[in-house]
C-alpha cells in the first residue's frame, strides 16, 4: 500500500446515547482510491463526518502525520482534507461561479485545480456559470459540490454517495471524474452504494457492518468473497 495519508484508529462516535461507530480502523494511502462499502445505516456517512469533525470523534484520526481528531472542520479543510457530503450542500442564491470561488483556500488565488478545469470537465457548469446554483439539476448540483471542494486543492477528498439519485449518463460522468482524480494524484475515500463503480475505480475497499469494519481487501478479493457480499452488501 502507498504511504499512509489518512490513518483512522479505534474511531468511535455517538448520536446521543446511540453508539454508532464502534472502533473503526482504516487507512488511505497517498494517491490511493479507497471505497467504504456497506448497507445503509451501518455508519459509513458517520465515519466521514467524524473524520471531518462534524460529529465528535473518539479515537485517533491522523492526517499527514497530525492527529486531527476533534479539530474544527474548517481547520481540517485548511490542512488539505476535502469533504463532499451526501446532501450536496451548495449556496442556492449564489451563481455557479461564485460557489466555485468560495472553494478556494485563499480568495483570488487559483491553485492546482482551476475554474477552467471544472468547466472543461463539466460543460454544463460552464454553460450555467452565471446562473443561480439553486436552479441546477440534481446531477449538476453534485458536480458543483465536487468541483467546489477541488477548488481548495485537497490532498485527499472524501465523497459520500456521489451517484445517489443521478441519471445513468451522469453516473458515468461522475465515475470518469473520480478516475481523473486518481490520475492527478488526489487520494479518495469514497462511500458508494453502486458496487460496480466502487470496485472499478478502487485499489482497496472496506466493508462496514454495525459500526465496525468487517472486511478489508482488494476489489478482486471482495468479488471472490461470496460470504461477505451476501451478509453485508447484498439486499
Amino acid at each position: 500500500m502507498a504511504s499512509a495519508l489518512l490513518e483512522v484508529r479505534d474511531l468511535h462516535a455517538y448520536y446521543g446515547k446511540s453508539h454508532i461507530l464502534q472502533g473503526v480502523d482504516l487507512n488511505v494511502g497517498a494517491g490511493e482510491v479507497v471505497s467504504l462499502l456497506g448497507r445503509n445505516g451501518v455508519g459509513r456517512s458517520t465515519t466521514l463526518k467524524a473524520i471531518m469533525g462534524e460529529v465528535p470523534p473518539k479515537g485517533t484520526v491522523r492526517f499527514k502525520g497530525t492527529n486531527i481528531a476533534g479539530m474544527p472542520s474548517y481547520s481540517i479543510a485548511q490542512r488539505g482534507l476535502g469533504y463532499v457530503p451526501e446532501n450536496r450542500d451548495i449556496f442556492p442564491s449564489l451563481t455557479v461561479r461564485q460557489n466555485l470561488l468560495l472553494g478556494q483556500k485563499k480568495a483570488g488565488c487559483e491553485g492546482v485545480w482551476k475554474m477552467a478545469d471544472m468547466f472543461e470537465r463539466f460543460p454544463n457548469l460552464g454553460a450555467r456559470a452565471d446562473t443561480a446554483a439553486g436552479v441546477l439539476s440534481g446531477g449538476e448540483k453534485q458536480m458543483l459540490t465536487i468541483c467546489r471542494t477541488l477548488m481548495g486543492d485537497p490532498d485527499l477528498i472524501m465523497i459520500d454517495e456521489p451517484t445517489e439519485g443521478l441519471a445513468p449518463k451522469i453516473v458515468e460522468l461522475v465515475a470518469e471524474y473520480l478516475k481523473e482524480l486518481k490520475n492527478r494524484g488526489v487520494s479518495v475515500l469514497l462511500v458508494e452504494q453502486k458496487l460496480t463503480i466502487a470496485l472499478s475505480i478502487s485499489e482497496r475497499c472496506y466493508v462496514m457492518g454495525h459500526g465496525s469494519i468487517v472486511f478489508e481487501g482488494t476489489p478482486a478479493a471482495l468479488r471472490a468473497n461470496a460470504e461477505i457480499r451476501k451478509e453485508w452488501l447484498e439486499v
